[in-house]
């Protein structure tokens, strides 16, 4: 009768056991997946860009003169004014050029001056030719002789006093080119790069070959990051938004930033293979004291921003093909594929849902069109999400911190 019993007994927990079984089997079916809600939050959208700093304004110094710089008077990292003496390329040359179209100068005007009296000359000789031709006094070929004379005497006089206006210009030139062996800082400043060396031979630019820079000179009081933006982010760049910059120089440190400049057309590639880019210019209002131009920085431009609106996480957002229906031919120019979320529907069953999206923030996006507020969406995972065709059977992952509570 015991062991009966006890036959009954094992019996009906073995049932138990199997019943407990098969109920942990089918709550455990089905792909375990993340899951959000859908909700409101504040989203700010910003472009974040690499560059480097430089001056809002700075000044190359070319030489305009060939020749031996003589006397350098700076280095890097000189503050200077405007006006100060920075160096001197030989001047000899261009001081015996002066000499010589001084000389040229004073003898033109010499021969000048007797080109006029000759013209004095000749002017009374005419006009008394012709008060005695007309008395009858002198033959016509003496009245001739004496026009003749007159003209050639104006001719000469008018060719010296050219010659005599190309000398002045000349050593008006020459003027120039010794001031130019002379080099003055154009502005108030700092020498943020020294290119030659005293004994050194300046060369100036040719045609549309630029001169050797000798110095460089930047405003450092007012500084900017010119930063590389990759075609993709740069139509929601404009100028006057607002940055935050960060300078790998001055870690922990974040400068206001506003968005002065963006470029047009595309940073020149240095090879087939590498990325698209713009130009943007983010003028820094707040500039540290020591900061130098060519420090590495990044930038985070801050694109447009709303409050409170529907938004999903950005690992939600799945993109797939659009399927035409049974003998449906798809019209031209209609688009292939459609942005959505996967819904974790009902009971625990997946399922797509076409939205429409808009402002993208640093982990959710703005939900325009689809949602309405408080469903359920799958986040991931990523190889999940990807292989979903809609009607799987999913439930919720269980967090490591959940089941160490359970443990």
């Amino acid at each position: 009768m015991k062991r009966k019993q006890l036959w009954i007994l094992g019996g009906g927990l073995a049932v138990v056991l199997v019943g407990g079984v098969a109920i942990a089997g089918m709550q455990e079916k089905g792909l375990a997946v993340q899951v959000a809600k859908v909700g409101r939050e504040n989203l700010q959208s910003k472009v974040s860009a690499n560059g480097k700093i430089q001056a809002v304004t700075k000044a190359d110094i070319s030489a305009n003169v060939m020749g031996q710089v003589t006397k350098l008077a700076v280095k890097e990292g000189d503050l200077v004014k405007k006006g100060q003496f920075l160096m001197e390329i030989d001047p000899r040359s261009a001081k015996a050029n002066t000499e010589a179209m001084q000389a040229n100068l004073q003898a033109t005007q010499s021969d000048l001056v007797s080109a006029t009296a000759n013209l004095a000359q000749a002017r009374s000789d005419f006009e008394r030719a012709k008060v005695n031709r007309t008395a009858g006094i002198i033959s016509a070929a003496d009245f001739e002789r004496a026009r003749t004379a007159f003209e050639t005497a104006q001719a000469t006089q008018e060719t010296v006093r050219r010659r005599a206006e190309q000398a002045r210009a000349n050593l008006s030139q020459s003027h120039v080119g010794l001031r130019n062996s002379t080099i003055t800082a154009p502005m108030d400043g700092v020498v943020t790069a020294r290119r030659i060396e005293l004994g050194e031979t300046a060369v100036p630019g040719i045609q549309n070959q630029a001169g050797t820079v000798l110095v460089t000179i930047s405003d450092m009081s007012k500084v900017e990051a010119e930063m590389e933006v990759d075609e993709a982010s740069i139509p929601t760049v404009k100028q006057g938004q607002k940055a935050q910059v960060r300078i790998d120089a001055y870690p922990n440190q974040t400068f206001d930033g506003e968005v002065t400049e963006v470029g047009g057309s595309p940073i020149l590639k240095l090879s087939a293979n590498e990325a698209i880019k713009f130009k943007v210019k983010v003028w820094i209002k707040n500039p540290p004291l020591t900061i130098k131009p060519g420090l590495s920085a990044q930038a985070d431009i801050f694109t447009g921003s709303r409050d409170q609106v529907l938004a999903i996480p950005i690992q939600s957002l799945v993109t797939r093909e659009i399927k035409p229906k049974a003998g449906e031919t798809p019209k031209p120019g209609a688009p292939r594929d459609e942005e959505g979320v996967w819904l974790f529907d009902g009971p625990g069953k997946a399922k797509f849902l076409p939205v429409k999206t808009g402002l993208l923030g640093d982990l959710n996006v703005e939900v325009l069109d689809g949602l309405k507020g408080g469903e359920t969406v799958i986040t991931g995972p990523f190889r999940i999400l990807r292989d979903l065709k809609g009607g799987e059977l999913v439930r919720e992952e269980k967090s490591k911190k959940k089941d160490e509570k359970k443990g």
